[in-house]
């Protein structure tokens, strides 16, 4: 179960807690510095980055406790 200060999966209807970040960029809309961001649990960690992957925006996919976004990239909930 979680709280109002744990991270939940961006897969839509998935309430479970997320356990990573997937670090994502559109070249076509971002400068390539750029990092947005998915963050998703263990279940729908391979299906988001494959969403991701086959339009190549998936730049990386990390554990959300070693997550540091760069700068201006916004917060590891997708905001």
């Amino acid at each position: 179960m979680s709280d109002d200060t744990t991270p939940i999966c961006s897969a839509k209807g998935c309430r479970a807690a997320a356990v990573w970040v997937l670090a994502w960029n559109n070249p076509k809309l971002h400068t390539p510095e750029r990092r947005k961001t998915w963050i998703a649990c263990d279940e729908h960690r391979e299906s988001l980055s494959q969403f991701l992957g086959v339009r190549g925006f998936l730049k990386d996919v990390v554990p959300l406790t070693e997550w540091e976004a760069p700068e201006g990239s916004g917060r590891p909930d997708g905001s």
